[in-house]
């Protein structure tokens, strides 16, 4: 999976435990204790490996925000569910939403 900077090295850095993506055809076929591998968008030889130890499945990214603290999302001190919000609204519509639901990653990263 590819992953924009900040995302990927919070990760890295072990402040991100919690991926959020749309549970479409290609989640859905994840499971526990798999190996994902992320790349840097910017830079594709750039990795970082992660076993997956947790899923959460839920039918909007409100729920899904709403459910843990946002500090496990890799966000920042005070970072709102109103910012959280608008973040992945950038990345994903509405529709495919509504369309496929959305699952929250547990990850641990592998050293």
């Amino acid at each position: 999976m590819k992953l924009f900077r900040t995302p990927f090295f919070r990760i890295k850095e072990g402040k991100k435990i919690i991926e959020v993506r749309l549970y479409d055809e290609k989640r859905q076929k994840i499971k526990l204790d798999d190996i994902i591998e992320f790349s840097l968008i910017e830079n594709p030889d750039e990795k970082i490996s992660v076993k997956i130890i947790g899923l959460s499945r839920f039918k909007t990214f409100n729920e899904l925000y709403s459910s843990f603290d946002y500090k496990k999302f890799g966000h920042s001190e005070g970072t709102t569910l109103e910012k959280q919000m608008k973040d992945i609204k950038e990345c994903y519509s509405k529709e495919k939403e509504l369309k496929y639901g959305v699952i929250g990653i547990h990850i641990e990263l592998i050293k």
